[in-house]
């Protein structure tokens, strides 16, 4: 008997259940599982991945699993926690979303190499909503929804109330669509059981709802709660700037590390339930860490690792972790450039000449020094290093031997303050 229902509850993923049956249908009892993951942006950030590795839990614990990548449902756009209309996509830029999410999704679905009883169906709704005909979603869909209900649903009550923004009738569909991804599911794969955030909340019912209609069968839905930014909002794709991504090419690993390590205190006994594998007892006694020795971050550093190591592989996780530890120590040097580079990407930085500038002038240049005698003043009193080697010679020049990879050396004043300068 799996204890996957206990487990799920105890990690904080279930906010709202359509069925109090459905703890034991899971423990006891083999279901066909789906996630729809949204494609609208080129790779899935840290609220897709709550999704998918609770698919994975349920995975592990003998279910079948579907995650369904929308790129029907993509090309229309869910208004669900959206107080404005959607940019649409391109079909070319979709696809690429597509691909690459696929790709994702399938590794973390066997990242940690743990067998699991049945592979993963991944699918796309493109295969039947772009073949479905405008008479046929009126008719044997639309004809079973009513507009009344419909308008009281959070994501649309929401957007008719924003006198501004309003909704289209294409984002107005957007639920009508989803409840039939449910219904194709339960006839291609006795799919019985749809989970999401808890956005999703009146999409989900809405298929349940549908399959009750039209296959006189019970359906199930779960959500968990959202994961939101610093800010409360949801966490999505809207700001390509701040936005936290899976792909390598877009966060690279050393900064999603570090996304993860400064996670609050506060945060991250739930961060820790969420996002790992790690079982009950080593989660209780990092959240008994946190409550002992904040300071120490030991529960930030396991998350970092744990998901780090599952969504990039245990070698990148430790090269990461292995940068974030010698940032304030000589063994700066031994990072290779592209690393190093990395890890001051968020740092101030600028170049210079050649051999020979005083490191006076370059406190100056690169403003970690108001004027030449302030720095001589922080040099003298032992609050400037070079490479993380203090450096208290008010005459000292930058040489040749200072240069890491030839060309780049690390300024820094006091504890915190970093600057990149590059010479020649």
């Amino acid at each position: 008997m799996s204890k996957v229902w206990e487990d799920l509850q105890w990690r904080g993923l279930v906010h709202q259940v359509t069925d109090p049956a459905l703890g034991p249908l899971l423990d006891d009892d083999f279901l066909t599982v789906y996630c729809g993951i949204d494609p609208t942006g080129p790779s899935m950030h840290p609220g897709h991945l709550i999704g998918v590795l609770t698919l994975r839990r349920l995975q592990l614990a003998g279910h079948q699993v579907v995650p369904l990548i929308g790129s029907g449902t993509g090309l229309i756009g869910d208004p669900s926690g959206r107080d404005e209309e959607r940019l649409l996509l391109s079909e070319a830029d979709l696809e690429a979303n597509v691909v690459a999410i696929r790709h994702q999704v399938e590794r973390l679905l066997d990242a940690d190499g743990r067998a699991a009883k049945l592979a993963p169906i991944v699918t796309d709704n493109g295969q039947w909503l772009r073949k479905l005909t405008l008479t046929d979603f009126l008719r044997d869909v639309g004809k079973h929804f009513s507009v009344n209900e419909m308008i009281r649903k959070d994501s649309v009550r929401n957007r008719l109330e924003g006198r501004e923004q309003g909704i289209s009738f294409t984002e107005f569909t957007y639920m009508l669509l989803q409840a039939f991804d449910y219904l194709h599911l339960y006839d291609e794969h006795h799919c019985r059981l749809q989970i999401g955030g808890s956005d999703q909340w009146g999409n989900i019912t809405e298929g349940i709802d549908l399959i009750r209609r039209l296959r006189a069968d019970t359906a199930y839905g779960l959500t968990w709660p959202l994961l939101t930014t610093d800010n409360g909002s949801k966490m999505g794709k809207s700001d390509a700037r701040t936005t936290v991504w899976l792909d390598p090419t877009r966060t690279s690993p050393y900064q999603f590390f570090q996304y993860w390590v400064r996670t609050d205190d506060a945060d991250v006994g739930m961060r820790l339930r969420w996002f790992t594998f790690l079982d009950r007892e080593r989660i209780e006694e990092l959240d008994e860490a946190t409550a002992s020795h904040p300071e120490r971050r030991e529960a930030q550093r396991a998350l970092a690792w744990e998901v780090t190591a599952l969504v990039h592989g245990a070698p990148e996780a430790g090269r990461a972790q292995r940068a974030a530890e010698v940032l304030f120590t000589e063994a700066i040097a031994e990072l290779d450039e592209a690393t190093l580079l990395d890890v001051f990407s968020d740092a101030p930085s600028s170049q210079a000449g050649g051999d020979g500038v005083a490191l006076v002038d370059a406190l100056v240049q690169s403003g970690l020094s108001k004027s030449k005698g302030d720095a001589r003043k922080t040099i003298s009193q032992g609050g400037v290093y070079v490479n993380n080697r203090r450096v208290d010679d008010i005459d000292y020049a930058l040489s040749s031997a200072d240069l890491l990879h030839g060309r780049h050396v690390v300024l820094r004043k006091g504890k915190r303050d970093h600057h990149l300068l590059t010479l020649g």
